[in-house]
């Protein structure tokens, strides 16, 4: 697998397609986004990366200071920026009652998600998913990032439920104004 990250080293998705950065999802506050296993830019530890690569694919504490008190709903995305595809992996992707400010680790699992989330689909499946960047493919970046939405989200174009819906078409298809976003990203690297 090392010569397989080797000659994808310069291939990588980038943040231009990242959540962060659709026009549809800019709100004009800032949460602060932390977790008590890695600090910004730290490195995600094992127990939080995916069990092919030796982790537990449990999902790491987040915590966040309290949204705008016009939150209907909280979206949580995490993705990875340097995936060698054109637009960032979702790895999880989170509905959270506004009332809710901290998650503990293991919070995300598709099975039994901590009281006030619904896990939505992600690109690999339902729940939190762990990194496993390619061996050999340099370091790649997993971005935590906390949407605080004014109505709670809708059916997409199509009519998909939220719980059903693709990654990617349900976050081009958010409407509703983001009052507040944060993020945080760690890294991981084999």
């Amino acid at each position: 697998m090392t010569l397989l990250g080797q000659l994808l080293k310069n291939r990588r998705s980038g943040e231009t397609h990242a959540a962060w950065n659709l026009p549809n999802l800019h709100g004009p506050q800032l949460l602060n986004l932390s977790s008590e296993h890695f600090d910004e830019g730290g490195s995600i530890p094992l127990d939080h990366r995916a069990k092919n690569i030796g982790g537990q694919n449990l999902s790491p504490h987040l915590a966040w200071n309290p949204p705008p008190p016009d939150t209907a709903q909280l979206l949580l995305v995490v993705e990875d920026t340097d995936v060698p595809l054109a637009k960032p992996a979702v790895h999880c992707l989170g509905l959270i009652d506004p009332a809710v400010c901290d998650l503990a680790p293991g919070a995300l699992a598709a099975g039994r998600p901590a009281t006030g989330v619904t896990v939505l689909r992600s690109t690999v499946g339902r729940g939190y998913h762990g990194p496993a960047p390619i061996k050999g493919h340099g370091p790649h970046h997993y971005t935590f990032q906390l949407f605080a939405l004014a109505a709670p989200l809708g059916t997409p174009p199509g009519g998909t439920p939220p719980d059903r819906a693709r990654p990617r078409v349900l976050l081009s298809s958010i409407s509703t104004p983001v009052l507040a976003r944060g993020r945080l990203t760690g890294t991981v690297e084999r």
